[in-house]
C-alpha cells in the first residue's frame, strides 16, 4: 500500500511537472513568497511600512533620481538585525530632497527640491544637528548626502512605490494563507461530518451553509470587519469566516460520493471507528477538489482584501496594501499618471492568475483516473 501510494505521488508529480503553466505559476508564487518574507532586505526604503515621505517629489515617474540630504533624528533606536530584517527600521531620520547644498563654518546651507522651476529661498541647518564640527566637514558628504533613484517612481506622498509594492506582497500572502487555513479548518470539518453522518445533522449543517451562502460575500465581510473593528488581523479573520461554505459544500459532496466505496466498507468490517474512517480513509481520497478550491479561495481572498482596502476598511494606513494603492491613485489615471494605479493592479491580477493556474494544474495531476 505504501509503495502504491508513493508511486501514485510520483506519477502525479511527473504529470504536474509537464504542465508548463502550472510549473511557471508555482515558480512565480514561490518567488512572491520569498519576496514577502525578505521584503525589507530587498526594498530600497527599509523603514517600517516603507513610509518615508518626500512631499516635494510626489508622483514622480519611474526612474526618477534626486539628491537626498539626511538629517539625523533626535534618538538613535537600537534594533536587532532580525527585527529590522523582518519588520523594518524604526525611522527617526529626516530625508530632504535638495537641488544643491554648501557646507559653511557652522551650518549647512541647502536649496530644497522644486520641480516647477521656481527657485526657493535657501535654508540652513546647524552642523551640530549632524553631530559634526567644522573640523570634520569632509565626512559630511559621504554620510549625509546620497543620490536616490526611484525605480517605479513615487506615490502621491512621495514614498518609494517599489518598496511599498514589495512590502505589500506580505498583505496578499498573509490574507491568503490565513483565510484558506480558516476556511479549510471549518469547511472540511463541517462538510465531512454532514456528508458522512447525514440525517438531521446534515440538514442542520446544510441550513447553516445555505444561510451563509445567501449573504453576499463582500457584504458579510464588511459586517464582520465592522463588528471586529478595523485592523490587520480582523480583516484576515473576516475573510476566512466567509469562505468556508464553498469548501464545506465540496467536501460534503465528495464524502457522499465515496462513503459507500468498497474500501470504506472494508474499514467498517475491520471495526474501525467513524472518525478514523472519515479522516484516515475518506478525506485523503478527496484531496484533489479540496486543493483546487483552496487555490481558488487563496485567489479570492486576495481580491476581497484588495476590495476592502479600496473601500478603506482593509489594512489601515500606513500599512502598504495593493488595494489601498489603487484607491489612493485611481484618480491619477486621467491625469497622465495611470501607472500609479496600474502597477498594483497588475500585481493583484498576476498573483491571482498564478494561483488559479496552479490550482488547475494540481487538479489534473491529482486526478487518479487521469494517471496512466
Amino acid at each position: 500500500m505504501a509503495d502504491n501510494s508513493s508511486s501514485l505521488s510520483q506519477l502525479a508529480l511527473q504529470k504536474f511537472s509537464k504542465n508548463f503553466w502550472g510549473v511557471l505559476s508555482f515558480i512565480y508564487i514561490v518567488g512572491c513568497g520569498l519576496v514577502a518574507v525578505f521584503a525589507y532586505l530587498l526594498a530600497p526604503d527599509d523603514t517600517q511600512n516603507a513610509n518615508q515621505m518626500h512631499l516635494s517629489i510626489h508622483s514622480k515617474k519611474p526612474g526618477f533620481t534626486v539628491t537626498i540630504l539626511k538629517v539625523p533624528g533626535a534618538q538613535n533606536v537600537q534594533e536587532s538585525y532580525f527585527t529590522t530584517s523582518f519588520n523594518g527600521k524604526s525611522n527617526t531620520d529626516t530625508e530632504i530632497p535638495i537641488l544643491s547644498y554648501e557646507v559653511l563654518d557652522n551650518e549647512v546651507e541647502y536649496m530644497p527640491y522644486s520641480d516647477d522651476g521656481i527657485t526657493e529661498l535657501t535654508k540652513v541647518i546647524p552642523l551640530s544637528e549632524f553631530n559634526l564640527d567644522r573640523n570634520r566637514r569632509t565626512e559630511f558628504e559621504d554620510t549625509f548626502i546620497s543620490e536616490k533613484t526611484f525605480i517605479l517612481g513615487t506615490d502621491k506622498y512621495g514614498r518609494d512605490l517599489l518598496s511599498r509594492m514589495l512590502i505589500g506582497t506580505r498583505i496578499s500572502f498573509s490574507i491568503g494563507f490565513i483565510a484558506v487555513f480558516i476556511s479549510l479548518l471549518i469547511g472540511v470539518s463541517l462538510g465531512a461530518i454532514a456528508g458522512y453522518f447525514g440525517g438531521k445533522l446534515d440538514a442542520l449543517i446544510m441550513w447553516i451553509i445555505n444561510v451563509t451562502w445567501s449573504i453576499p460575500t463582500l457584504l458579510l465581510v464588511i459586517a464582520i470587519t465592522l463588528a471586529l473593528g478595523k485592523g490587520f488581523w480582523q480583516v484576515f479573520i473576516a475573510v476566512g469566516l466567509t469562505m468556508w461554505v464553498e469548501v464545506a459544500r465540496v467536501v460534503r459532496g465528495q464524502v457522499l460520493s465515496v462513503k459507500q466505496a468498497q474500501y470504506v466498507t472494508a474499514a467498517r468490517a475491520l471495526g474501525y471507528g467513524d472518525m478514523r474512517i472519515l479522516f484516515k480513509h475518506i478525506l485523503p481520497n478527496i484531496l484533489a477538489p479540496v486543493i483546487v478550491i483552496s487555490a481558488a479561495n487563496f485567489a479570492g481572498a486576495i481580491l476581497i482584501e484588495s476590495g476592502l482596502s479600496f473601500l478603506g476598511i482593509g489594512a489601515q494606513p500606513p500599512i502598504p496594501s495593493w488595494g489601498a494603492m489603487i484607491k489612493d491613485h485611481y484618480s491619477y489615471i486621467i491625469l497622465g499618471k495611470a501607472y500609479l494605479a496600474i502597477i498594483p493592479g497588475i500585481a493583484i491580477m498576476s498573483l491571482v492568475m498564478a494561483f488559479m493556474l496552479m490550482g488547475n494544474a494540481l487538479r489534473d495531476a491529482l486526478d487518479v483516473k487521469g494517471v496512466n
